[in-house]
């Protein structure tokens, strides 16, 4: 279990670093078009350590299809969401609101994989509950409307985001001979077809917009895409993988909320605001209930 902390350490310190690239290019460009890059680049990557690992080994094609379909929904839907509530209420505010996922994760690890919760933890509930409304009010006193909007995004990420997991999760449970890098490459690939489906219907125009970024552009949200995507997604799967809880992997989400508002603010050269701090009180709270 130990192994699997640690992954989950590094996994959510690899993302809060390549959130604050996320952020600054969706609001730069658009989050639909950073989610397509980013798993361009993971998928280009995991491509490659797949072939210096030797190549890809047989998987039963439904479970292919599960990885494609957790992609899709989890790098996807799932990370649209996301990243457009990071460009309307900020890394550190949106990954506050990720603490119902180990409540969500939880539960439906319970009936799917037969894994035990303490239903104490669902007191946990009350908490993030006062961390959503303090930052609905922050909004209301510095922008007179409770940016409903915002939260939406990032609860509807959140939920998309688990779904993913859980899917994952049982893909690997039955294949056995299947890495973990090759899971990531299918699920990066399953968003990149979400994407490629998307594209078709309403054009972002992915390529023009790529070649406005410049040098300088182009090397930041790669590096970005680097750490966020490729090696956040080794290590969170490795962890999910080897875990024996996700609802306790899944848990850790605490220390990718410090981490990411930690650099917010470095970020952006400001102090923490007082209902962020306040928000983060509660969101304690409930992390200490949950674990």
């Amino acid at each position: 279990m130990e192994k699997a902390y640690i992954y989950a350490l590094a996994a959510n310190l690899s993302f809060a670093v390549g959130v604050q690239f996320f952020t600054h290019y969706a609001r730069r460009i658009s989050s639909l078009w950073v989610n397509c890059f980013k798993a361009a680049v993971a998928a280009s990557l995991f491509l490659c350590t797949i072939i210096i690992e030797g190549g890809f080994h047989a998987v039963d094609p439904g479970m292919a299809s599960l990885f494609l379909l957790s992609g899709m929904i989890g790098l996807g839907l799932g990370d649209i969401y996301i990243l457009k509530a990071f460009s309307m209420m900020g890394p550190g505010r949106t990954m506050m609101v990720f603490g119902f996922q180990p409540l969500l994760i939880g539960l439906v690890s319970y009936f799917a994989f037969g894994q035990a919760i303490d239903p104490d933890k669902l007191f946990a509930i009350f908490f993030f509950v006062v961390c959503l409304y303090i930052f609905s009010l922050e909004s209301f006193k510095k922008h007179g409307h409770w940016n409903v909007r915002a939260t939406l995004f990032a609860m509807g990420g959140m939920a998309l985001d688990g779904c993913g997991v859980l899917l994952t999760r049982y893909a690997f449970n039955n294949s056995p001979g299947i890495g973990t890098t090759e899971g990531n490459f299918y699920r990066a690939a399953g968003a990149l077809l979400l994407f490629a489906a998307m594209s078709a219907v309403k054009p972002f125009h992915f390529t023009e917009k790529l070649k406005g970024l410049g040098r300088g552009g182009l090397l930041w949200i790669t590096l970005g895409s680097a750490a966020g995507t490729y090696l956040s997604l080794m290590f969170y799967l490795s962890a999910i993988r080897y875990s024996a809880a996700l609802a306790a992997v899944s848990g850790i989400a605490i220390t990718g909320t410090l981490f990411s508002s930690a650099f917010e603010c470095a970020v952006e050269r400001k102090l923490p605001s007082r209902y962020l701090v306040a928000a983060f009180a509660f969101f304690l709270g409930g992390m200490a209930f949950l674990l």
